[in-house]
């Protein structure tokens, strides 16, 4: 979904809102190569790139974090350009650092046009970047992440250890009923991850794993859905699960949502709303929006054997957009024990919850809420 997972792009003051028949649809039958799809897809109207990722430093502090970019075309056939600046697409991205040890979040915002090369997601330089945050393709599998911020910066090294998963089914991942209301979905679901984070003046050297999740789209939710829930987990014995809850208005929880099971050996599986039990256990209400999240989980997936308890590894991961360029939500590091066909499992992972301070709104249809995951 990228699911992100979850964060605004668009404002009403920047879009120029074209027919949905200027864009591209995410239809069935589409055809994947890469590393070319790791990159930016223009002739759709959204794109995203979620990296999140668990670590722990040399002398055993822990720690989580997001970095994520969003594209998004203004027009679909823009005219002849003015200049540089008239470039068609806006960037935003997201960097956040949650120290476990501390108990304590930080977290930034960007929103940048494309040109003159501010940000961009470039196939030949085969790099995302949106000032000095950026992410390259070093190799087909290994990616440099490096993100300086006033007050903490991270310089990354991930190696993926398994190749794409492809989210759904024929190419696309369904989100609501409708031709075009799904979305090409990627994921690198383990990422080795090895680098340096620069706090308050002190490098700590870190190890740990990271997933990616990639879309692009031009509509992808429905009008009555109104956010979900995400989850990413990376198991210790090698095997990853995301799954995606769509939430309605009514309160109960859509039909289209799932998720992806994913083999030690790389080869997924799908999973649908029948083949999922997730129940919250805890929330946290947040000082500052007032939403009240569910942080706190039992997952079962019986077809899998699977029984999970997820929790939090700190309460309070809220973005909460500093100049009021996108929705706040809650998108944080997870802790996961449990058992699988009556072994003892455990695991790290991300949880996003989208949809408890502002609604979302990525059916195409208007403006309202912005843009997550």
């Amino acid at each position: 979904m990228n699911a992100t997972r979850a964060l605004a792009l668009l404002l009403t003051m920047f879009v120029a809102w074209l027919p949905a028949a200027e864009w591209k649809l995410a239809l069935p039958g589409y055809r994947y190569a890469f590393p070319y799809d790791h990159f930016a897809h223009p002739e759709f109207r959204t794109e995203w790139w979620y990296f999140t990722g668990n670590m722990t430093s040399a002398d055993g502090r822990d720690f989580g974090y997001e970095l994520t970019f969003f594209r998004h075309g203004r027009h679909a056939r823009p005219e002849p350009s003015a200049g540089v600046w008239d470039s068609g697409e806006l960037y935003l991205a997201h960097l956040a650092l949650t120290d476990i040890g501390i108990q304590r979040f930080r977290h930034s915002e960007r929103l940048n046009r494309a040109g003159p090369g501010l940000a961009g997601a470039d196939r030949e330089a085969r790099r995302i970047w949106n000032g000095n945050w950026s992410v390259r393709l070093t190799n087909d599998r290994t990616w440099e992440l490096d993100a300086v911020h006033p007050d903490f910066s991270l310089h990354l090294r991930l190696m993926s250890e398994k190749a794409p998963v492809l989210h759904g089914e024929n190419g696309v991942h369904q989100k609501a009923a409708g031709a075009g209301k799904a979305s090409h979905y990627i994921s690198l679901t383990r990422l080795r991850t090895s680098g340096e984070i620069v706090l308050e003046g002190k490098r700590f050297a870190v190890s740990g794993s990271s997933w990616m999740d990639h879309e692009f789209f031009t509509h992808s939710l429905s009008g009555r859905q109104t956010g979900w829930d995400w989850f990413s987990i990376q198991l210790s014995d090698d095997t990853e699960l995301m799954i995606y809850r769509l939430r309605n208005r009514d309160g109960t929880v859509d039909p289209f949502s799932g998720g992806t099971f994913v083999a030690k050996d790389g080869v997924a599986t799908q999973l649908y709303l029948n083949d999922l039990s997730c129940r919250a256990t805890a929330t946290w209400k947040s000082p500052e929006s007032g939403a009240v999240y569910p942080i706190a989980w039992e997952i079962a997936v019986p077809r899998l054997g699977l029984v999970l308890s997820a929790q939090p590894r700190m309460q309070a991961q809220e973005l909460r957009s500093e100049r009021r360029i996108g929705p706040s939500y809650w998108e944080g590091a997870m802790r996961f024990t449990g058992t699988r066909n009556g072994s003892a499992v455990s695991g790290v992972g991300y949880l996003e919850l989208t949809g408890y301070a502002d609604e979302v709104d990525l059916s195409g249809s208007s403006a309202r809420g912005g843009m997550t995951r």
